[in-house]
This record gives C-alpha cells, structure tokens and sequence, in this order.
C-alpha cells in the first residue's frame, strides 16, 4: 500500500527520466492527472492523457527531452503528509527566477505558483519543479 501517492508518481517521472524512458503509465487519481496536466501545460512533460486499456484506469505520461536531458531537472515534494506546507500568496516564492514552478494547491484547485499569486490564493505546496 502507498501511502503518499503523489511522491510515488514523482519518483516514477525522476526515476523514468534517470533511465531515458519516452514514457511512463502510473494509476489514475484526479490529484495526479492534474498534476500532470500542469506539467504539461507548463511544457515540462509531452503530454499525459488518460488510459482505459486495463482494467484500471492509468495516467499516460510522454517525457520530454532537449538534447538528450530531461526537461524536469528537479521534481520534489514540499508539503508532505507528515509535514503539510501551507503558504499565503504573497509569501509565494519564485523557483530558480522564475524559471520553475511550484504547484499549490488552493480553494479554486490546483495551479501554478505564478497563478495562485495573481489571483491571489494561498494553499498547500504540493511540489516544485524546475
């Protein structure tokens, strides 16, 4: 049983790109395929799209590469369920200037650092990335 199944699918993305995997499948949540859409959205990953081809359903999730390295130099969890990282929005910090991101949770669902600031919602750090 996993027990924080949010760091298990960023391990999975850290340990797919550590052996230059095109891609991965992990199970579907609503919390990770959001996840994955902001990566996306945010050009750190291809694409992820839903899969029902098994008997459950998985989260499909094409890596991105630029000359051989991954585009996810770091992926780590903030706020973890031993630890929960809540953050107001001006205290929203930038990630490597603005080059990275983080991902917060908030009462309107999950967005980016830079989101949740110009809208001006706090919430819980779910991970940053850059």
């Amino acid at each position: 049983m996993i027990t924080d199944p949010i760091s298990d699918m960023l391990t999975r993305i850290r340990n797919a790109q550590a052996v230059k995997k095109a891609a991965l499948a992990l199970p579907y949540s609503n919390i990770k395929f959001a996840i994955a859409k902001i990566l996306e959205k945010e050009g750190f990953i291809v694409k992820a799209v839903m899969t029902t081809e098994s008997k459950f359903p998985m989260i499909q999730i094409d890596l991105k590469y630029t000359n051989h390295l991954p585009a996810i130099q770091s992926i780590q969890r903030v706020s973890k369920p031993g630890r929960r990282v809540y953050t107001k929005s001006e205290d929203l910090r930038s990630i490597l200037s603005g080059l990275g991101i983080s991902i917060v949770s908030t009462s309107n669902g999950l967005m980016t650092n830079k989101e949740a600031h110009a809208r001006h919602l706090g919430g819980e750090v779910i991970c940053e990335v850059y």
